[in-house]
């Protein structure tokens, strides 16, 4: 992530609230996020990291899901001001998604299947495997529809007996309502803090268009 230049002088002592690896795939696993999961993705929804008092403060909901979130995991505070990546999507996304594999091999499908980025594979490879897991994770979604609370949408496949490190993993997320899934080879890295700014990133290249689409409209 991007670091401020300086921290405001009046900011001594201060701290700023992030998510954690494992705070990041709680807020954005589901299409339809839940109270909590919105208020987690508030975090990302700004060009640079809240300070904790001002998330607090921003109503109830935060308030109360702040001493739950950091002993949960899924929060914790920073001592710096941290910005949200300022990059274009296309050069950004293979260089953070790599670091997600154990074997720097990874695709990220979005659309249906329609793969957005890769790193280490050739591109029929990732297209082939984004297709799959975008296949995978609607049968995972019926499956729950139809009662199986077990047809978790996280999932690996393995091509040896012993079944110890996987020879692929489909992560899905969703961000601003858009289906995301990563494809990521050998063992999983997503208890990593590039994945958080692999969602980061995403939501604020999300928010630069939305706001040049706004501005031309008007």
């Amino acid at each position: 992530m991007k670091r401020a230049e300086s921290a405001p002088a009046d900011s001594a002592g201060a701290s700023w609230l992030a998510l954690t690896p494992a705070g990041a795939l709680m807020a954005f696993n589901q299409a339809r996020p839940s109270l909590d999961q919105a208020c987690l993705q508030g975090i990302l929804a700004a060009p640079r990291l809240p300070l904790v008092k001002d998330w607090i403060e921003q109503g109830p909901e935060q308030a109360g899901l702040y001493s739950v979130a950091l002993a949960n995991g899924w929060l914790h505070e920073v001592r710096r001001e941290l910005q949200a990546p300022d990059v274009q999507l296309d050069s950004f996304l293979p260089h953070i998604i790599g670091g997600l594999s154990g074997e720097r091999r990874a695709a990220l499908a979005s659309g249906g299947g329609f793969c957005v980025g890769q790193a280490g594979y050739s591109r029929d490879q990732a297209e082939a495997l984004c297709v799959a897991a975008a296949d995978f994770t609607e049968f995972a979604r019926r499956q729950r529809v139809r009662g199986w609370a077990g047809a978790s949408a996280l999932v690996s496949f393995h091509e040896d007996a012993a079944m110890i490190l996987p020879s692929v993993s489909f992560v899905p997320f969703w961000v601003d309502g858009v289906d995301y899934c990563l494809v990521l080879a050998g063992e999983p890295l997503i208890n990593n803090p590039a994945f958080v700014e692999l969602l980061w990133g995403i939501k604020s290249a999300g928010s630069r268009f939305a706001s040049r689409v706004s501005g031309v409209s008007e």
